[in-house]
């Protein structure tokens, strides 16, 4: 693969993981000033809405998005090192994509926050641009 490819997607699994940690900031008051803007423009959540259950929430989604970052970011590595045998794996991260995109944009729209799917199509775009650039799934 060519060296563009390898740090594309490590540029993809650090900007996850940046994402991670703004969640998190917003378990926090002093931190949570971004994330509230961020929610503002997504949809009906003023700073009122910062009670403690969704600081709680805010914090496991940003410690899940962290630790999902963490994990895809080690299975891209063993997928790169192991060339075209390792399109199994590059599907797997496919299909979790999809589902994620699928389920977290049917509850965005369910909850008033569908403005959240341009983000979310902006990093699944991210991906697949990674995929189909990279030529990993040739055959």
């Amino acid at each position: 693969m060519h060296p563009f490819w390898r740090l594309y997607f490590n540029a993809f699994t650090l900007s996850l993981i940046g994402f991670g940690a703004l969640l998190c900031a917003g378990a926090f008051e002093p931190t949570s000033s971004p994330v509230q803007q961020l929610l503002a423009i997504l949809g009906p959540a003023g700073p009122d809405a910062f009670h403690p259950v969704l600081r709680f929430a805010l914090g496991l989604m940003g410690a899940i998005t962290i630790g999902w970052a963490i994990t895809l970011h080690g299975v891209i590595r063993f997928a790169l090192a192991h060339g075209r045998e390792a399109r199994p794996l590059w599907l797997a991260m496919m299909f979790g994509l999809t589902g994620w995109y699928v389920i977290d944009g049917i509850c965005s729209v369910a909850t008033g926050f569908a403005l959240n799917l341009i983000p979310n199509t902006i990093l699944a775009v991210m991906f697949g641009v990674g995929i189909v650039g990279s030529g990993v799934l040739k055959r």
